[in-house]
């Protein structure tokens, strides 16, 4: 009888070791983001979160789940792994705010075919920076390694967060009315959606991502096009506090679907938003999708931010307030339109202007 010799999981293409020393090499990005609450330590089963430590009274908890899309392919192709971390923790946290929610922690998951550490380490060094933006703990995560389950090089993210809110500062929309006005942030690009049909613009020209960007000749294409989501959490909860209990109604996080499908998701069916599409600053990226990559202009605003990625719904009392603060605190602000009656035949979102600006 033939002796068969001893087959181990390292044989079947998962390192633990490598795992481990993963671990040890990620706990002092996790404990950067300790807060009041969590000591974002990792190595536990579970982690624990004192919501009375953390100064709430009367909280209701929300909680978000994302990932970055396609990006990561950005990110694998160009060899740039650094900010797509920053965009897990954004996809997440934004959404939280939008119903005046304080990011309190996030948990991730990275799953790979082939555990590279050094690449891993990049990734969670990413999202410790999401989360010291956002002002949340890192408090675990999982790093799986599946052999044969994604091809060589290839990765995938998801991100977890919890939040809470006291349960008068809820932010629901029911109060939006006719009159408010709608204030925009700048984005930083084309933050975490779409990527599917930049990428196919990329394929289609025949551009390198380590070349020049058309848009942007001081970046490479893939630096330019990696660009991190931008996390308005701090600057949005400041703009709650600052205009007072009717001043900020809504927020609405512009991620896939655009302005278009994201802004109807915050105020009642009987109203519309109207925007004036010529009143912010687009970046140079959309418009090399819409020209040279031949994306057709009224796509556009269905699959990408295109400049604006978080919109705010303030009462007209308190918009100068709450557009000082915002200032104040880092965000690019663009009075973009207001709320008015819906028609019966009207749609819910109605931009104009915006279609001339990729045909100028």
């Amino acid at each position: 009888m033939t002796k068969r010799n001893s087959l181990t999981y390292r044989d079947a293409g998962v390192d633990i070791d490598a795992g481990d020393a993963l671990v040890d090499a990620i706990k002092p990005l996790a404990k950067s983001t300790a807060r009041p609450g969590a000591d974002a330590a990792l190595g536990g089963f579970g982690a624990a979160f004192d919501l009375k430590a953390a100064g709430f009274k009367d909280p209701i908890l929300i909680a978000s789940t994302d990932g970055v899309g396609t990006k990561l392919k950005v990110a694998i192709d160009s060899g740039h792994h650094g900010t797509v971390g920053i965009d897990l923790v954004a996809m997440c946290v934004n959404d939280l705010v939008v119903q005046g929610a304080e990011p309190l922690f996030f948990l991730d998951y990275y799953a790979t075919g082939k555990l590279e550490p050094q690449i891993a380490r990049d990734v969670v060094a990413g999202i410790a920076e999401g989360c010291r933006q956002a002002g949340c703990a890192l408090i675990g995560g999982e790093t799986a390694e599946m052999p044969g389950m994604y091809g060589k090089g290839d990765y995938d993210l998801a991100g977890f967060s919890v939040g809470a809110v006291e349960r008068d500062g809820l932010l629901t929309g029911d109060g939006v009315g006719e009159g408010d006005i709608l204030l925009g942030l700048a984005s930083n690009g084309v933050h975490s959606n779409g990527y599917s049909l930049v990428r196919r613009v990329v394929a289609d020209l025949g551009v390198d991502y380590e070349a020049p960007a058309p848009f942007d000749l001081e970046r490479t294409l893939g630096e330019a096009l990696l660009a991190p989501t931008r996390i308005y959490v701090k600057a949005c909860l400041a703009a709650i506090k600052a205009g007072g209990a009717d001043g900020v109604k809504a927020l609405a996080h512009i991620t896939g679907g655009g302005l278009v499908e994201n802004l109807p998701r915050v105020f009642p069916k009987h109203l519309a938003a109207h925007i004036d599409g010529s009143s912010w600053e687009i970046p140079a990226v959309f418009g090399w999708l819409a020209k040279a990559g031949g994306v057709d202009p009224l796509d556009m605003p269905r699959t990408f931010n295109c400049g604006i990625g978080m919109v705010l719904v303030v009462s007209a009392a308190a918009v100068d307030t709450v557009a000082r603060t915002l200032t104040d605190e880092g965000e690019t602000v663009f009075r973009i339109g207001r709320i008015e009656k819906r028609a019966e035949d009207d749609k819910a979102v109605v931009i104009d202007g915006l279609e001339a600006r990729w045909n100028g």
